[in-house]
């Protein structure tokens, strides 16, 4: 039976848009208390507006851990607890592949898609342990489960260290009552399809995976019952645009 999610406290990054956005949305809609993170404080705003309840928002740049600290001391402040932890912030670069990627576009997608999640993660976890409990969701991708030319290395290498530490997490803290989802989308219609290199029609987009597609997901992991854990759920467009 899925669980209430009544007054439960929800964090998520990367909730100005897409995949973020809609997590959001829908664990507000199941009762949650929300606060929402990202880099930008506007696109937040109007996420917020269109959420019932009780929100906050927090901007943060995941990829520096002391503002991840002091975002986690807030909402523990706030609220004294964060029982789900939703890390959607992610980004991709334009010249992505090895012959045009640079060292700087390299750290920047390690330090956003994986040191951040990783900082995002050990931050919550003593409250969650202290509580006894708590759902981790990070935003993987089915990168982390091939090899192939369209993500590039960086991208590539940071989803699949994303699998491997969610999986770590799992294996570490379980007995502590606290869960951990690598949710890992194909395409999805979001903003960072705006940073391929060739760009997605709006035909195609629309026949691919949507963010709400992704937010009910997200629901449904944080609703199973504490005796659930859902370690990775893979979901793809049925339409694909990459394989026979």
């Amino acid at each position: 039976m899925l669980q209430d999610l009544t007054g439960q406290v929800a964090w998520i990054t990367g909730g100005g848009t897409g995949i973020g956005e809609s997590g959001a949305i829908k664990l507000a809609e199941a009762g949650c208390q929300v606060v929402l993170s990202g880099r930008r404080a506007e696109p937040l705003e109007v996420v917020a507006a269109q959420i019932p309840g009780d929100v906050s928002i927090e901007p943060l740049d995941v990829s520096d851990n002391e503002s991840v600290i002091a975002v986690t001391e807030r909402i523990l402040e706030r609220y004294g607890r964060i029982d789900i932890g939703v890390f959607s912030a992610g980004i991709n670069v334009r010249d992505r592949n090895w012959p045009v990627i640079s060292i700087d576009s390299w750290n920047d997608v390690i330090n956003i898609d994986l040191n951040g999640a990783f900082y995002c993660c050990q931050a919550v976890l003593p409250s969650m342990r202290k509580n006894g409990g708590g759902v981790i969701i990070n935003v993987s991708s089915m990168a982390a489960k091939g090899i192939g030319l369209i993500t590039g290395p960086a991208y590539t290498a940071a989803k699949h260290a994303m699998n491997a530490m969610t999986a770590s997490l799992i294996l570490e803290e379980r007995n502590n009552g606290i869960r951990a989802t690598a949710l890992c989308p194909g395409e999805v219609a979001t903003p960072i399809l705006e940073q391929r290199p060739v760009p997605v029609s709006p035909e195609d987009q629309a026949r691919i995976l949507q963010s709400d597609d992704l937010g009910e997901v997200i629901r449904f992991i944080a609703q199973q019952p504490p005796h659930v854990t859902l370690n990775e759920i893979l979901i793809n467009p049925t339409w694909n645009r990459f394989e026979a």
